[in-house]
């Protein structure tokens, strides 16, 4: 009886899991179509520009505080963090002023001077547009070099 019980269990598992696992395939061509749509919406950096999308802090502290949506948006404005969402085309290709090669690329959180830039408006928030000189420095993680609110 135990041996039917664990075939059977056994042949129950592969279904469900290819069910699960046809549900998760679809779901993420889904969110990158979205993405795509809404990256395609963002302004596009021309000569040395980087494209910065600031940090956006939890809405919720670690002791459960709620932080109101104004809060949220000056921490963001005067955000000093932000990920790299494009490179412009001449961005770090001077090689005597960057020897060593480009500073970022896209995908890197990096850290800029609290006022650079130029800030953007758009559906969400804002990006800004930075020159590629006013990168201070790169970091991994920017929830861990932040101070939780």
């Amino acid at each position: 009886m135990t041996e039917q019980l664990s075939v059977s269990n056994q042949k129950e598992v592969p279904k469900h899991k290819a069910a699960l696992q046809e549900k998760y395939d679809k779901e993420p061509k889904k969110v990158e179509k979205d993405l795509t749509s809404e990256t395609a919406k963002l302004p596009i950096p021309t000569g040395w520009r980087l494209l910065i999308l600031p940090f956006k802090h939890k809405q919720k502290t670690k002791g459960g505080i709620l932080i109101t949506d104004n809060v949220l948006e000056r921490a963001q404005v005067a955000s000093t963090c932000g990920l790299v969402l494009s490179v412009g085309p001449h961005a770090y290709g001077d090689k005597e002023r960057y020897p060593e090669g480009p500073w970022c690329k896209k995908g890197d959180w990096v850290i800029f001077a609290r006022y650079a830039g130029s800030r953007i408006k758009i559906d969400g928030g804002e990006v800004r547009l930075l020159n590629d000189d006013e990168v201070l420095a790169t970091v991994n993680d920017p929830e861990e070099i932040f101070h939780e609110m």
